[in-house]
């Protein structure tokens, strides 16, 4: 009540509001911006907000009350109640990563190449340092995710858990074993079967085989996490149609719209009888137009899970050739690594 007398107590009217069905209690102020002095308008500019934030900050601190010593910018929506409910988001991945390159490393150069091998792209530069994976346009720094990682922090706490010569434990190749058997592999090839794609992008996942322990280690598929439930819901339906190419996806989606138009205009027609029908064949036409809506419904939702599947396909391929470059990234980091200690003997 005080801070709203003071801010706008002279000039305009306020109602103030605590929330007591919460585990923190705030106050909200609903504000008629119409001046009932000199009927101008108010204005809440940077400056406004600013004075709000230092009159609640005086008032509270005569009142005994705590106050946000070292603001800083709050996560989206969307991103604070993922964290909240345990969810993976972009944010959270990237500090694990962070720190458990910073943990088995020596060195931030070593810090830094471990990022890249899981497939991240850095900018220790300067006196804030940066990363991203490929798919996002923005850098994020590694002081918003935890304002302990600066530059001078990184390189006095690496190598926490780092063996000896900050390498881990790895499995030797006999000196009779062919050069070329060593990196032998097999490489991720593009599929126009989306059925396929999806059992393998949930494999991948660790959603199939089901009881499986298996968590993914790439960040690309570990941001991927948070939509399981979308990825379960499209492989169940791709697993109950023959839908297999893209081609035969939009051909079912055009007969799906098709029939979606067929039924939006049967709809409309009921609804045009039921203005001169009489109470009894009304009540036997909203009927029919309940079971049109309900399958409308099922339509549009049948439309827009294959226009996700269309569009989510493009991205799964994208994804794994990421994974895949960066596996191979790694596995060469590995081998400069072992080829460095060979030379080292």
């Amino acid at each position: 009540m005080e801070t709203a007398r003071e801010m706008w107590g002279d000039r305009f009217q306020v109602l103030v509001t605590t929330h007591l069905d919460h585990d923190h209690l705030h106050n909200h102020f609903c504000l008629n911006s119409v001046s009932f002095r000199d009927g101008r308008k108010y204005n809440y500019s940077n400056a406004e907000r600013q004075r709000l934030r230092d009159v609640s900050d005086r008032i509270c601190q005569e009142h005994g009350l705590s106050i946000i010593e070292n603001p800083h910018k709050a996560p989206p929506r969307p991103v604070y109640f993922r964290e909240k409910d345990g969810k993976p988001t972009r944010y959270n991945i990237y500090w694990n990563d962070v720190f458990d390159a910073i943990e088995n490393n020596n060195s931030p150069r070593m810090v830094e190449k471990y990022l890249n091998a899981l497939g991240y792209i850095t900018d220790f530069t300067g006196a804030h340092w940066k990363i991203r994976l490929p798919q996002y346009q923005h850098f994020t720094r590694l002081d918003t995710l935890d304002e302990r990682l600066t530059p001078q922090w990184i390189a006095q706490t690496c190598g926490r858990f780092a063996s000896f010569g900050n390498q881990k434990a790895e499995i030797s190749h006999s000196p009779d074993l062919p050069r070329e058997l060593e990196s032998a592999w097999r490489p991720y090839c593009k599929t126009t079967h989306i059925y396929r794609l999806y059992l393998y992008w949930c494999y991948e996942l660790g959603i199939l085989p089901k009881g499986t322990t298996y968590k993914p280690t790439s960040p690309f598929l570990r941001g991927e996490l948070a939509k399981l439930d979308q990825y379960d819901r499209e492989t169940r339906f791709l697993a109950g149609s023959d839908i297999e190419t893209i081609t035969e996806l939009q051909e079912a989606m055009e007969k799906a719209k098709a029939k979606l138009n067929t039924l939006t205009n049967e709809r409309t027609h009921l609804t045009y009888q039921m203005r001169r029908a009489t109470p009894e064949r009304k009540k036997d036409l909203h009927e029919e137009k309940a079971e049109l809506t309900k399958q409308i419904t099922e339509l549009r939702n049948r439309i827009k899970m294959m226009d996700n599947i269309a569009r989510r396909s493009g991205y799964i391929d994208q994804c794994l050739e990421r994974v895949y470059e960066s596996e191979v990234r790694a596995f060469e980091l590995q081998h400069d690594r072992r080829r460095e200690r060979t030379y080292e003997r």
